[in-house]
């Protein structure tokens, strides 16, 4: 009986000397490793410390300039424009000629609508279309001067330019200027959709009805009533481009109509595409950042249009002719037949 008792006990004692000491070696294998971890952290904290000691010191990280030539950067003119907005009374004037691109032909024949081309972003893609070999048909609001500016610009490249003025929102305006278009060009391959109405508001409360509905009913719209136009005159091989916005995808506090208005656009794009497909027309969209054109001028006022871009992650906004060669590249077969559906982001970074 003795020996029964005591077996058990020993074979106790023994196994609890054996966790002891594996207890006591893990316990100081895990303090060797946080001490580790603690030298990594000091380590890493002090190079922090001396980074922001030294950069306290120098200058003001510069505006991002990576493209072809240097563009202009904050502060940009404090300025602001009346609705629509023109070009030609903007102070510092936008970029849209893009010297440095090289046509070759990659829309040769082709014919092109381009909404909102007076201007902007409009006005530097039917400039580079035509330097690509496509008669282009320029639709705009009300800003002639500007309008007639760009045809001459798209003439200056060797196309045929012809130039209609509208309102996207009105559905038998839309069906007229396609047909003017397919009359004077014989067809129609791209539709490029950049017509926009945009106004800041601090509060929910300060957007009015009549706001909202010009919002919504020119930007996402004025959209769909033209590709209902369209269609009936396009092909297989056929594009529709929309203009987007990085609104679309990170929102803005005071833009709560035009951010709804880009969104919307581009779900528009996905769901068209998939529809269009079959057709064998592609549909997608650029999403810009801030870019330098009337609209901004047009809406904020002129101490906070100096500051336009400077939060991007270029620090500075874009020239439309950073934005016009996306437009080539989505319009041209050869380019992106392979391509449908996408959202291209235009940003200057990934946060826009």
């Amino acid at each position: 009986m003795a020996t029964r008792k005591s077996t058990p006990a020993v074979r106790k004692g023994a196994a609890s000397k054996s966790t002891t000491a594996k207890s006591s070696g893990s316990a100081s294998q895990g303090e060797s490793t946080a001490r580790k971890q603690r030298e990594i952290q000091d380590n890493a904290e002090a190079k922090a410390k001396a980074k922001s000691g030294a950069s306290g010191s120098k200058a003001k990280k510069q505006p991002v300039q990576a493209g072809a030539r240097r563009q202009p950067a904050n502060p940009m003119p404090a300025q602001h424009l009346e609705k629509p907005g023109n070009e030609h009374e903007l102070e510092l004037q936008p970029r849209y000629l893009a010297p440095d691109y090289k046509g070759s032909g990659k829309l040769d024949g082709m014919a092109a609508i381009v909404t909102g081309a007076d201007s902007g972003i409009g006005r530097a893609v039917a400039v580079l279309f035509a330097r690509e070999g496509c008669d282009v048909a320029v639709l705009h609001l009300s800003e002639h001067e500007d309008a007639e500016a760009t045809r001459q610009a798209v003439e200056a490249e060797g196309a045929r330019c012809i130039v209609i003025a509208g309102d996207v929102k009105d559905t038998r305006f839309c069906e007229r200027a396609v047909k003017q278009a397919v009359k004077a060009f014989g067809r129609l391959d791209v539709l490029v959709n950049n017509a926009a109405f945009q106004q800041h508001a601090a509060r929910p409360e300060d957007i009015g009805d009549a706001q909202w509905d010009e919002t919504l009913r020119t930007n996402i719209g004025g959209y769909f009533r033209m590709v209902r136009a369209a269609l009936p005159h396009m092909g297989e091989g056929g594009s529709i481009i929309n203009t987007g916005s990085e609104v679309a995808i990170f929102g803005s506090a005071q833009l709560l109509d035009y951010s709804a208005s880009k969104g919307a656009i581009h779900a528009f794009t996905m769901s068209l595409a998939a529809n269009l497909l079959d057709r064998g027309i592609r549909v997608n969209a650029v999403a810009p950042g801030p870019v330098w054109t009337p609209l901004n001028p047009a809406d904020r006022p002129a101490e906070k249009v100096a500051k336009f871009g400077k939060d991007s992650d270029m620090r500075r906004p874009a020239q439309p002719e950073e934005m016009s060669p996306a437009y080539v590249f989505l319009a041209s077969p050869v380019c992106s037949g392979y391509i449908n559906g996408v959202i291209l982001p235009a940003m200057g970074g990934p946060r826009g």
